[in-house]
C-alpha cells in the first residue's frame, strides 16, 4: 500500500469528528450577567389592579455556555448515537472531567447530572487561582486516550494497527482577554500536544495525536465591546489548527453553536412547512406551523446533483450564515407508505426541541405515522421527494426517488407470467416476514452463545427456510390446521420436553385422522380429475412430514430433548420422505395395503411413546 492510499485509508477510518472535547470556563468572571433579559411576566393584559409585574432576569455567561453546549451535544447524539463521542471538561482552579469516551457515558442526561453537581461559578473565588489552561491540558490528555471503537479497529488490524488515526477537536468556551491571550492559549496547547505525543509513543494505552482542531469561542456580555478578533481556521502547526469566534452571550451564542455543529458533522437544515395543528386555546380551529430539522447533508444530495435547490425552496437564515431547504407537509396516509422507492434514510434532530410544533411532530411520528414531504412549486404537479417515519423509536428522513416510480400500480402477487394465476402462500409468507423482522438490539443484551445479533438473525432465517414450500399445491402439512403446532415448534432454536410432547400429540392426531379416514386438504390446482385417492393423500402427507423431520434433525439432532422427536419422526417415515419416488415405483394393491397398515402401526407406536 503506497503512502497516498494509506493516508486516504486513515482519513476515512477516523476523522476529526470522532472525538470532540468541550472545555467550559468555570472561573468567577463566568458568573457575570449576559445582560440579555428574559421576560418572566407572562400574565395577560387583563392583569388585576395592584399586581406588581415580575422583573426580567438575565442569565450568566456560565448558564449561556452550558445551555448552548448541551444543545450542541443533543443534536449530535440524536443524529450520531454511536460513533461520534463527546468528552466534557469544566475548568476553574483545577479541571473536572464530567464523562469519558465510553458509549454508556454519551448522553445529555449524564452530562446534565454532572453539571448540576458542579454548580455555577463562585463570583467571590480568587480569579488568580483559576485558569482555562487546566481544562485545555486535560483536553489534550483526553484526546490521547483510546476510544472503544479505536480499540476494536486496532485489534482487528493487529499488525497494521498504526493505520488507525487519532484526530480530535477541542471546543473551548471562555472569556478571553485579548488576541494576545488567545495566541498564548494556542502556543500552550501546541506544547502540550508535543509532550503528550512523546508519552503516547511509549505506551500501549495511549495514541499520539495526529491532528487537533481548536475552536476557541470568546463569550462576552451584551452591550460590551470585544477585544478578541474573529479569525478563520488557521494552521498553527502540522498537528494543530485554530479558529476564533467572538460571540455575544445569549441567542447569538446559541445560533453560533448551531452553525458549528452543522459544519463539524456535515449537517444541513430542512424546514417542514404548513404543518396543521390544533390551537391550544381553541380546540376547533387549527393553524399551520413550521418545524426546522437538522440531518446529514446527503439527504439533499439529489437537489445538488439536479440543481433543484431553488425549486425546493432554499432560504437563507441567521444573517446569511445558515441555509435551510423548505419542504411542504402532505396529508399523511396509512396505505402504500412502504411502496415508495427509498434511496436513503438519515436521522433527524429538531432545531427547537422544546417548542410545541416540534413536540407535536415528533410524537406524531413516534406513534407510527409517516408523513410525505413535497417540493413547493408554483406550477406543475407536486413532487414527493422525502418522507418522515420512525423506526425503533428513532425518527428518520427518507429520501425518495423523485422520478416516476415503477411501483405506482404494483402487480398482484397472485398473478404469474402472462396473467396465469398461481397459488402462492401469501398469508403464510406475511406471517413469515413478521416473525423474522429485524430491529435494533441493545448492546447490554447478553447472548450465552456469544453470537453477534446479525449471526443470530441469519441462523434464525436459515432455520425458518430449511423446509418452506412457496406454493400451496406443493405442500399438505402446511395447509392442515392440525400440523400448525408441529410446524411452529420444529423451527425453534432449542426444544424443551414440553415442546417434544406437543409434537408427539400432533403426530398422534394425524394417526387418528388416518384411522378415521378423514380427508386431507390436498390442493387440486393445476391437476385434472378428482385428485389422488385417500391412501395416496396420507402417503404424501407422511412423506412430507418426514422431509420436515429430516430438516429439523440437522438443527435439533444433537439436543437431548429433540433427539426423541427426530427418532419418532424417522420411525414414522423410515425413509425420511426422501424416497417418495421409490414408493411410486412399487406396484400392486397388496403392497399398497401393507404400506398403509405399516404406517398406521408406526403411528400408533409413536403415539404410545
Amino acid at each position: 500500500m503506497d503512502q497516498f492510499t494509506l493516508q486516504g485509508f486513515k482519513s476515512k477510518m477516523f476523522a476529526v469528528s470522532h472525538k470532540t472535547v468541550f472545555v467550559v470556563d468555570h472561573c468567577p468572571y463566568m458568573a457575570e450577567s449576559s445582560r440579555q433579559q428574559v421576560e418572566c411576566d407572562v400574565v395577560t393584559k387583563s392583569r388585576a389592579q395592584g399586581l406588581i409585574p415580575l422583573a426580567p432576569v438575565s442569565k450568566s455567561l456560565w448558564t449561556c455556555a452550558v445551555e448552548c453546549s448541551m444543545e450542541y451535544c443533543r443534536i449530535l447524539y440524536d443524529i450520531y448515537p454511536r460513533d461520534k463521542l463527546i468528552n466534557y471538561i469544566v475548568s476553574d482552579s483545577e479541571f473536572h472531567i464530567l464523562n469519558g469516551w465510553r458509549r454508556e457515558d454519551q448522553s445529555v442526561h449524564e452530562l446534565m447530572s454532572a453539571l448540576a453537581a458542579i454548580g455555577p461559578p463562585n463570583p467571590r473565588e480568587d480569579p488568580e487561582c483559576c485558569s482555562i489552561l487546566h481544562g485545555l491540558v486535560a483536553a489534550v490528555e483526553s484526546l490521547c486516550k483510546i476510544t472503544e471503537l479505536q480499540h476494536e479497529k486496532r485489534m482487528a488490524l493487529m499488525d497494521t494497527a498504526d493505520r488507525v488515526a487519532n484526530r480530535g477537536r477541542i471546543i473551548c468556551l471562555t472569556d478571553a482577554k485579548s488576541d494576545t491571550h488567545v495566541r498564548m492559549l494556542e502556543d500552550y496547547i501546541q506544547e502540550t500536544i508535543l509532550e503528550q505525543n512523546k508519552l503516547a509513543a511509549g505506551s500501549d494505552c495511549l495514541m499520539a495525536i495526529q491532528q487537533c482542531e481548536l475552536v476557541l469561542i470568546h463569550i462576552y456580555p451584551q452591550g460590551e465591546d470585544t477585544l478578541v478578533t474573529d479569525r478563520a481556521k488557521k494552521e498553527i502547526s502540522p498537528l494543530l489548527t485554530s479558529e476564533v469566534h467572538s460571540v455575544r452571550a445569549g441567542r447569538h451564542l446559541a445560533a453560533k453553536l448551531n452553525i458549528l455543529v452543522q459544519q463539524h458533522f456535515d449537517l444541513t437544515s430542512t424546514t417542514i412547512t404548513n404543518i396543521p395543528m390544533k390551537e391550544e386555546q381553541h380546540a376547533n380551529t387549527s393553524a399551520n406551523y413550521d418545524v426546522e430539522l437538522l440531518h446529514h447533508r446527503d439527504a439533499h444530495l439529489e437537489f445538488f446533483k439536479n440543481g433543484d435547490l431553488h425549486m425546493a425552496g432554499t432560504s437563507t437564515r441567521e444573517n446569511g450564515l445558515k441555509e435551510t431547504v423548505t419542504l411542504k407537509w402532505c396529508t399523511p396516509r396509512s396505505n402504500n407508505i412502504e411502496l415508495h422507492y427509498c434511496t436513503g434514510a438519515y436521522r433527524i434532530s429538531p432545531t427547537d426541541v422544546n417548542s410545541r410544533p416540534s413536540s407535536c411532530l415528533t410524537n406524531f411520528l413516534l406513534n407510527g405515522r409517516s408523513v410525505l414531504l413535497e417540493q413547493p412549486r408554483k406550477s406543475g404537479s407536486k413532487v414527493i421527494s422525502h418522507m418522515l417515519s420512525s423506526h425503533g423509536g428513532e425518527i428518520f428522513l427518507h429520501v425518495l426517488n423523485s422520478n416516476r416510480s415503477t411501483l405506482e400500480d404494483p402487480p398482484s402477487i397472485s398473478e404469474g407470467c402472462g396473467g396465469r394465476v398461481t397459488d402462492y402462500r401469501i398469508t403464510d409468507f406475511g406471517e413469515f416476514m413478521r416473525e423474522n423482522r429485524l430491529m435494533p438490539v441493545p448492546e447490554s443484551r447478553y447472548d450465552p452463545s456469544g453470537k453477534l445479533p446479525a449471526e443470530r438473525a441469519k441462523a434464525q432465517l436459515e432455520r425458518y427456510t430449511r423446509y418452506w414450500p412457496m406454493i400451496i399445491s406443493q405442500t399438505t402439512i402446511f395447509n392442515m390446521q392440525a400440523v400448525v403446532p408441529l410446524a411452529n415448534l420444529i423451527v425453534k432454536e432449542t426444544l424443551s420436553e414440553e415442546d417434544v410432547l406437543t409434537c408427539q400429540k400432533t403426530v398422534y392426531n394425524l394417526v387418528d385422522m388416518e384411522r378415521k379416514n378423514d380427508p386431507l386438504p390436498i390442493s387440486t390446482v393445476g391437476s385434472r380429475g378428482k385428485g389422488p385417492k385417500r391412501d395416496e393423500q396420507y402417503r404424501i402427507m407422511w412423506n412430507e412430514l418426514g422431509d420436515a423431520g429430516e430438516d429439523a434433525r440437522r438443527q435439533h439432532g444433537q439436543a437431548p430433548a429433540g433427539a426423541g422427536l427426530h427418532r419418532r419422526l424417522q420411525e414414522q417415515t423410515p425413509r425420511g420422505g426422501r424416497a417418495q419416488e421409490e414408493g411410486e415405483e412399487e406396484g400392486g394393491q397388496g403392497r399398497a395395503s401393507r404400506e398403509k397398515r405399516q404406517q398406521r402401526g408406526r403411528g400408533e407406536e409413536l403415539a404410545g411413546l
